[in-house]
């Protein structure tokens, strides 16, 4: 198991920061408990008695303090159940993630952890004697506070995280993230066309496979690392997936050439250890399975037993802003070199048009019923439009006459029509086009 497959499991775990907090608890009562030993004797003619403890007031303390942490501990749980139960029922199994992910969940209950075992084994510890408590003691109430004050912050957290729209904005921001951390300047060079009678070179030689070893959803891929152990074994790579598909056990994985131009298989199966395959999809390097959490909660809410078009209207204006922020830095890079400029890795780049149709085609599906929801999709598009030239407005334009064929007009009031014509209209202005509709009076046309 590599480095970013050990890391990813290891951060996807609920228990890791827990134990984590555990351990840290062990070494501070260790400590107290020693410089305890060492510092009431010394300063026991010079502080106030009120500040130390006899045994039977320091073990009901205890007891009583684990009995409070036990009882948040429990109150959490069934709080986190009840956010995952919401969270599959109404908005999109895919959004547990986001919750069960999220920092301050896993904090306050790694910050329970701590007050638990650190109360408790001070209760162990003691013991039959009866020296006086100090610092035990004191921590101990601080410990009380600071877990009383994460539960506070459990609270507001869960109560947030319940509300849509509080959800929605936290996977649009996560996403606005990856695209700027997929797109940013890399250790490694990238490019989008290579040359091409290397290219033309290449595939004339009938490649080796490496083939998958387990079946799953592909999370991630450590290119930095399989660009240098491609390096170390003077091999070109070729990948047959993408981030996000699903690959199956024995279907190849790779394709590879011998850069030294002999025909001699060379054992690289040690390449697959490059990529993370789970049994879910990740939004570690996947840019589609972000949107996708907006879609499936989208076309949830204008399911018949939900009908909320205005959160199916919110989830379209994020998707449209990502939409219009990955087309200010999408390049279909296909090709990877080393740091000796040697082509090293290539694989298939995602389109934009392909990130514009699995944000929206789903939502047109089963949306176009509705005309709230086709409109704010071409008000999406359209303020993709505003902001791009070139390819990106041309795509766009073409995804948003698809959008407007599809909308059935015939039994539009005129009304509801007219409303639909002029935000189609100012599409077709922005981007110098003709509409594919025209206005009537009396009853409508569709060209």
């Amino acid at each position: 198991m590599n480095k970013m497959q050990l890391w990813m499991r290891m951060r996807d775990s609920f228990w890791f920061l827990p134990t984590v907090y555990s351990l840290l608890a062990l070494v501070v009562v260790t400590l107290t408990n020693t410089i305890d030993t060492f510092l009431v004797p010394v300063i026991n003619e010079h502080v106030p008695p009120t500040f130390f403890l006899s045994k039977s007031t320091a073990s009901s303390m205890y007891g009583s303090l684990i009995t409070s942490v036990l009882t948040m501990t429990t109150i959490s749980f069934s709080t986190i159940m009840v956010v995952l139960t919401t969270y599959t029922t109404q908005f999109s199994p895919r959004t547990l993630q986001d919750f069960m992910k999220s920092r301050i969940t896993q904090h306050v209950l790694g910050v329970f952890s701590f007050g638990f075992v650190f109360t408790l084994i001070n209760l162990f510890l003691l013991g039959s004697s009866n020296k006086k408590e100090f610092l035990g003691p004191f921590f101990t109430v601080l410990v009380a506070i600071i877990c009383l004050g994460f539960f506070i912050l459990f609270i507001h957290h869960s109560s947030r995280f319940l509300q849509v729209n509080s959800l929605i904005g936290k996977i649009r921001e996560d996403a606005s993230v990856l695209i700027a951390n997929t797109f940013r300047e890399k250790e490694y060079k990238e490019a989008v066309e290579w040359d091409e009678e290397e290219i033309a070179r290449w595939d004339e030689k009938e490649p080796f496979v490496i083939k998958a070893k387990q079946s799953g959803y592909l999370q991630g891929i450590e290119i930095k690392g399989l660009l240098a152990y491609a390096r170390d074994h003077d091999v070109l790579f070729a990948a047959v997936f993408r981030s996000g598909d699903y690959i199956q056990k024995g279907a190849p994985l790779f394709y590879y050439w011998e850069k030294n131009g002999t025909d001699e298989e060379t054992d690289v199966e040690a390449a697959t250890d490059y990529v993370l395959v789970g049994n879910e999809r990740t939004d570690v390097q996947d840019i589609e399975f972000s949107i996708q959490k907006l879609v499936e909660i989208a076309v949830r809410a204008i399911s018949p037993g939900i009908n909320d078009p205005h959160t199916a209207v919110n989830c379209i204006n994020r998707i449209g802003s990502l939409m219009a922020e990955l087309g200010s830095v999408h390049r279909p890079v296909r090709y990877y070199a080393d740091r000796d400029d040697e082509l090293r890795f290539m694989m298939e780049p995602k389109k934009f048009r392909d990130y514009l149709y699995k944000g929206f085609y789903q939502i047109r599906l089963y949306g176009k019923q509705d005309l709230t929801v086709m409109d704010a999709m071409l008000e999406g598009l359209y303020k993709i439009a505003i902001v791009h030239h070139g390819h990106i407005k041309e795509e766009t334009w073409e995804f948003a006459k698809y959008i407007i064929e599809s909308t059935d007009t015939d039994e539009m009031h005129e009304i509801d029509y007219d409303r639909f014509y002029e935000t189609c209209k100012k599409m077709a202005d922005e981007c110098g086009e003709e509409l594919p509709l025209q206005r009537v009076t009396g009853g409508r046309t569709a060209i």
